[in-house]
């Protein structure tokens, strides 16, 4: 072993013992003020309390002894990595979530690439730490990758399908339906309709008229392929779409049709200034798989960005029916919002008929002041 290797042990070693010693000195003190044994019996007195700075330090002195010995176990410095260099320059100028450090594996793998070349093809695993908290993600110096030759009159030369190898063909044709961008099913949706749990664009307008509210801007979070977005934009309302790829090409199709598509989780702030927004819509992604104290915040923070007199429409939400009545319809309502629309129906599973689901559409129309 070196001299400089031996004197680093014997400073860590060093620094190990005063710490322990500090430790037992503070504990004896701690000992000293609740216990008494040799005087006699009397009536008890409250013994006095410790000084809060004291055991802020005990506390303290213990984080440090663990933490050294931690980072200095003889198996854990041949086993773990060393952390990418452009995280740790990264790290010197700029925050990142706290979130990313609690998947150090898939962190260490996405950090390392070659600088100042082209990206990896590591969509999914950018987004997996995405959904796992850590966003806004650990900048990288490389050079986003392009289609090869991408060309407007042919959509699917717009998308770079590597990034999505769960798609085995290369077309949105053969994805689902709602991919193929002329299908009778896109120009039915929010312009018909079908049942008590539709709200319709004009019928959005009209209530908007009546109420004289105007619609200029909204968001749609998880608004998959951008739909609605694309539909309020033909009558110049501008909608942001929050949405997730989940391996196929939302976004791309987004931007195909000149919707902007945040690449956002649930658990990220929006994006906006507060008070700015006149409607906020909630799709498919909001629903009862979310926790419910993260849905709570999320309903807070939609009434933060939201304007007075805004609307927000929670789009086929579906729950247990006994948890709509006990959990959400009690959350809702501690909005104070007004109520425009409110409609349930039972959720039809094909396979088992009627099963004790319900969905819920509501119109929640936030108070012109507070």
């Amino acid at each position: 072993m070196s001299t400089t290797m031996s004197f680093k042990m014997c400073t860590i070693n060093t620094i190990l013992i005063l710490t322990m010693f500090a430790t037992n000195l503070l504990s004896l003190y701690h000992l000293s003020t609740t216990t008494n044994f040799l005087k006699p019996k009397h009536p008890i007195k409250q013994p006095p309390q410790v000084p809060t700075h004291l055991l802020h330090q005990l506390h303290t002195i213990r984080a440090t002894i663990t933490r050294l010995t931690r980072l200095h176990s003889p198996s854990r410095a041949h086993t773990a990595p060393l952390p990418p260099s452009d995280l740790v320059t990264l790290s010197r100028v700029s925050a990142i979530p706290t979130s990313c450090h609690e998947h150090p594996e898939m962190l260490h793998q996405y950090m390392n690439y070659t600088a100042f070349s082209l990206c990896p093809y590591d969509g999914q695993l950018a987004e997996s730490l995405i959904l796992r908290g850590c966003h806004p993600l650990p900048r990288r110096r490389c050079f986003s990758r392009t289609a090869v030759n991408p060309r407007l009159s042919d959509l699917d030369s717009v998308v770079i399908w590597r990034n999505y190898p769960s798609v085995t063909c290369r077309s949105f044709n053969c994805l689902k339906p709602k991919f193929v961008l002329n299908h009778p099913n896109h120009k039915q949706e929010f312009m018909v309709y079908k049942s008590n749990l539709d709200l319709t664009i004009p019928q959005l307008f009209d209530i908007a008229k009546k109420s004289k509210s105007n619609l200029r801007l909204g968001i749609d979070i998880g608004g998959g392929f951008g739909n609605f977005a694309a539909k309020m934009q033909e009558k110049n309302v501008t909608v942001l779409t929050t949405t997730m790829n989940l391996g196929v090409p939302y976004s791309e199709v987004n931007a195909i049709r000149g919707v902007v598509a945040m690449h956002a989780p649930l658990q990220q702030p929006l994006p906006v200034y507060d008070g700015v927004v006149d409607l906020v819509r909630c799709g498919h992604a909001v629903n009862r798989w979310i926790p419910k104290i993260m849905l709570e915040f999320l309903l807070y923070d939609i009434d933060r960005v939201l304007r007075g007199g805004g609307f927000l429409w929670i789009d086929r939400f579906f729950s247990k029916g006994v948890d709509l009545e006990t959990v959400y319809k009690p959350l809702l309502f501690k909005l104070g919002y007004k109520i425009v629309k409110w409609a349930t129906e039972n959720k039809i599973d094909s396979k088992r008929g009627k099963n004790n689901e319900v969905y819920l559409t509501v119109l929640l129309q936030k108070p012109q002041f507070r």
